[in-house]
């Protein structure tokens, strides 16, 4: 399921995890009722994906600290390096219903 971090269930949840309500700059992923933040839920994410985006989940077994500093880079330089889109795409049907609002 998804929410956008701006959106009332959003807030609620950054003050349920105690994160900032400002916290709007990244994503948070909660499974089992934590929360999971920057490479460690990338890292999470990229585990449940088909195709070879599992095999990402072998790093983390490296400081988080390291992690986090690439994702950081990563982050920062996204755009440059894969470009942006000027159109949001239009969610079909079924992933319309994911999201919890």
């Amino acid at each position: 399921m998804f929410t956008s971090l701006q959106s009332e269930t959003g807030q609620k949840l950054l003050a349920q995890y105690n994160f900032p309500p400002d916290e709007l700059n990244s994503f948070i992923l909660i499974e089992n009722n934590k929360a999971y933040t920057r490479s460690t839920g990338a890292l999470k994410v990229a585990k449940k994906l088909n195709g070879i985006f599992p095999m990402l989940y072998s790093f983390i077994i490296i400081p988080k600290i390291l992690r986090d500093s690439i994702y950081d880079l990563v982050a920062r330089n996204r755009y440059k390096w894969f470009g942006k889109k000027d159109e949001c795409m239009i969610p079909t049907p079924q992933l319309k219903a994911r999201f919890l609002n």
